[in-house]
């Protein structure tokens, strides 16, 4: 998969939790947006979880840049953080 991405241009290579369930994401390109989570709550109810605070401040950069991530089971990929974060 990160291959993919890679070909693609849009690599993560930084996220820092923020207050108020927002990522502060550096991407490859230079470019830094900050995506709040909680735009995801209404159509994936699973991600409430993030509202615990110790949880949401373990993510970390997962499959190699092409998401953040805080299990297994629960990751944001790259394209929606880069379509729908807000440019810093």
């Amino acid at each position: 998969m990160p291959e993919i991405t890679r070909f693609y241009g849009i690599i993560i290579n930084k996220v820092i939790p923020q207050q108020n369930l927002v990522l502060l994401i550096e991407f490859n390109n230079g470019v830094s947006k900050k995506y709040s989570v909680d735009l995801l709550f209404k159509q994936f109810p699973e991600y409430r979880i993030l509202e615990h605070k110790p949880l949401f401040d373990t993510v970390y950069v997962d499959c190699g840049g092409c998401s953040v991530a805080w299990t297994p089971d629960i990751d944001i990929s790259e394209w929606e953080l880069w379509d729908n974060g807000i440019s810093i």
